[in-house]
């Protein structure tokens, strides 16, 4: 099942959402300082392409300070994003399960750093 899932996501929402993912993390991996952000950004690009079957194991307590930077500087938009995203599938029938991704995007988005992508 997770396999079709992703056929849909990637033709109908996920493709190009992660193809900007990638380019923001080639982005902010060419200064120093912004390395730790692209890396997370890798993780954005991989779970908005694939995200039926993965789950995302969220651990705030190992970077605390970058996690906090990364809630304060994009974090929460993101997260608003994702959730309204989520609920606006969850208006018809047919996008229901499309929702269920947004809403591990917007856990990721709350704290990626020490975050861990798990296939079942």
């Amino acid at each position: 099942m997770s396999i079709i899932g992703n056929l849909f996501w990637i033709v109908l929402v996920g493709f190009i959402p992660a193809l900007l993912w990638l380019l923001a993390g080639l982005l902010l991996c060419v200064t120093i300082i912004g390395i730790p952000f692209g890396l997370q950004c890798f993780k954005f690009a991989r779970l908005t392409l694939i995200p039926f079957g993965a789950e995302v194991n969220t651990d705030f307590s190992s970077h605390p300070i970058m996690n906090l930077i990364w809630l304060l500087l994009f974090g929460w938009g993101l997260a608003l994003y994702y959730c309204a995203v989520g609920l606006l599938f969850f208006i018809t029938i047919i996008g229901i399960p499309f929702g269920f991704p947004c809403f591990k995007l917007a856990l990721l988005a709350i704290c990626p750093f020490g975050a861990k992508i798990t296939n079942l």
